[in-house]
């Protein structure tokens, strides 16, 4: 660029001085190029910049979207669109408006993912006391599940509740009922048992009954006064049961630890209005 200046500097040089320009006219031409090649100079410094704030954002988007998966949140939706902008981004990096309109895309993106993992890390540390108590505390499907162990709630087969699954169910209720927010938050009590067909008849004619009977069971317990030193004492508007017999298996039917792990009750915080916008936003 500055090759080009002199150049045609040197050119208007000659011009002027054959059309009989001033010497304040050669100047003032000279000063234009001056000023061209200054603009050049700091709109190519810009959008150094803003490709080198660019690709910082982009990576920070990457860790954050690992950090999310490796907890168990699906972010596929969002890397598809996210790969599919940057590649028509990338086809416009000439262009400085464009680069920055990326760059304020992906700083979005950043801030959405960002306020995700708050949230999730807010709700796993409000649940680090079941974490403690041997419960699993997981996100599976983008929600945050309590693990129950279902041969620690009830005997093989049954809906009625052991005296240690009773236990199990009060210090859940404890941490949900003196914790303003989660005691707010509405839950779905899902039962699952394994892969066995039950045999002999009995009450249960199906996993499927099985399964939505002891979410029933919990779900009574867990809505019962606690005066009644046989309840949890939770917002009966707020719970609600469903069965799932052998669809959502959480490991392997085809050993007995397998088996074991999907014989389980699940109570899964339901997101709340404003996580639902914030991840159909990322779609």
């Amino acid at each position: 660029m500055y090759q080009r200046i002199v150049l045609i500097a040197a050119l208007l040089a000659v011009v002027i001085g054959g059309c009989g320009y001033s010497e304040d006219q050669w100047q003032a031409q000279l000063g234009k190029y001056g000023q061209l090649d200054h603009k050049y100079h700091e709109e190519r410094e810009a959008h150094e910049r803003t490709k080198k704030e660019l690709a910082q954002v982009k990576q920070r988007v990457t860790e954050l979207q690992a950090q999310l998966e490796k907890s168990g949140v699906d972010l596929s939706a969002l890397n598809q669109q996210l790969l599919k902008s940057g590649t028509e981004r990338q086809q416009l990096v000439a262009n400085l408006s464009e680069l920055k309109q990326a760059l304020e895309e992906y700083k979005l993106r950043a801030d959405q993912l960002e306020r995700i993992k708050q949230r999730f890390e807010i709700l796993q540390k409000k649940l680090q006391k079941l974490v403690n108590m041997g419960l699993k505390v997981e996100i599976r499907r983008n929600r945050m599940v309590i693990r129950l162990p279902g041969d620690v709630l009830f005997p093989s087969g049954q809906d009625t509740l052991r005296s240690d699954g009773e236990e199990v169910l009060n210090a859940v209720a404890e941490v949900i009922r003196n914790d303003k927010q989660l005691a707010a938050r509405y839950f779905q009590i899902a039962g699952h048992t394994d892969n066995k067909p039950i045999k002999g008849g009995g009450r249960f004619n199906d996993n499927w009954a099985l399964s939505l009977m002891r979410a029933r069971r919990v779900l009574l317990y867990l809505i019962a006064p606690v005066e009644s030193k046989e309840g949890g004492g939770l917002d009966a508007q707020r719970l609600h049961a469903a069965g799932y017999g052998d669809t959502d298996p959480v490991s392997s039917n085809d050993t007995e630890d397998g088996r074991k792990q999907n014989r389980r009750v699940e109570l899964v915080l339901l997101p709340d209005v404003e996580e639902m916008l914030d991840l159909k936003s990322l779609i």
